[in-house]
């Protein structure tokens, strides 16, 4: 051996370098589905220093979500809660596309269309198809049956969920559920990802409506049937529940932000799945979503919103 022959530093001092760990692998991420929740997925994952591929069903849906993604870091400046500066970081990072074969460039997928089972079956059908064998596919459901989405699959232990909640970049919280036949190595992987986002975890198992979503749906429909019922308004029931309960946000604001459709959608899943009727939608919540009145997104709900999302 020559022992003149000049050492690298790896050579010396092996895995105690820093960098070694395998959630830095994690560099570029794809989010399929840019609604509301797609899009404050983007931007959560853009800001952490991630490389984020967009991918909408048409190139028009895809451009218009990337106006709404500038158009909420510009209301962030607004708030004086980001920089100009940051807000270009963020935009930088963030590329998009209507088409799906892209995907296969990235180290995680993560599906956040609408909660319609044939739809996410079929999407995911479509990921294990065209993906690496090794990728990791990410459902953000958050009522629907990940067992049943995986088991068509050849990477069954490669499946899991990632409940983030609304708004995403604010909410410090995601679920992450395990799926039947989901890894250990899965769930690590997932988890040290979901850290690196600076997300608390919460681990739980598959059951409709895993904890956030059951927990809070009975509070939500109660609500409105207290305004229903006439017991008091809008107002005065979320000002009760807010300064009553220290909540930072009364249930109908809340249900307003989430987006009345998919509060909708929870309910009439859960009251499927568990056939209790306190997850029945209540009429009020119907009538709404008939009229197209589906919250901030609409501006308007049980409250009116201005374009920046502030009750008017």
């Amino acid at each position: 051996m020559n022992k003149n022959k000049p050492q690298k530093i790896e050579d010396l001092l092996g895995d105690t370098l820093p960098g070694k760990s395998d959630n830095e692998k994690i560099s570029y991420v794809a989010i399929v589905g840019l609604g509301q929740m797609g899009r404050g997925i983007c931007q959560t994952i853009a800001a952490a220093g991630m490389d984020v591929l967009g991918v909408e069903r048409n190139r028009q849906l895809a451009e218009e979500s990337m106006e709404e993604i500038k158009a909420n870091l510009d209301r962030e400046i607004q708030r004086w809660a980001i920089t100009k500066s940051e807000r270009q970081s963020i935009l930088t990072r963030i590329k998009i596309t209507d088409e799906i074969d892209h995907v296969t460039e990235c180290d995680l997928v993560i599906e956040a269309i609408d909660e319609d089972f044939k739809a996410k079956d079929l999407l995911f059908n479509k990921l294990d198809e065209i993906c690496d064998p090794d990728t990791i596919i990410i459902s953000n459901t958050s009522t629907l049956n990940l067992t049943k989405l995986a088991e068509k699959t050849g990477r069954a232990d490669r499946i899991i969920g990632m409940h983030f909640l609304q708004p995403v970049p604010k909410v410090p919280l995601v679920e992450l559920v395990r799926a039947l036949k989901t890894s250990d190595d899965t769930f690590e992987t997932v988890k040290q990802f979901a850290e690196q986002l600076g997300k608390s975890v919460v681990e739980v198992y598959e059951y409709p409506g895993f904890v956030t979503t059951r927990v809070i749906v009975p509070m939500l429909n109660e609500a409105m049937h207290v305004l229903m019922e006439g017991i008091a308004s809008a107002e005065g029931i979320d000002s009760a529940m807010r300064l009553g309960y220290n909540q930072l946000m009364g249930p109908l604001e809340l249900s307003d932000t989430i987006g009345l459709d998919e509060v909708h959608t929870w309910m009439e899943t859960l009251f499927h799945e568990l056939g209790d009727l306190k997850y029945r939608p209540c009429p009020i919540l119907k009538k709404l979503v008939r009229e197209g009145k589906l919250g901030k997104k609409t501006g308007e709900g049980f409250f009116k919103y201005n374009e920046v999302g502030q009750k008017i």
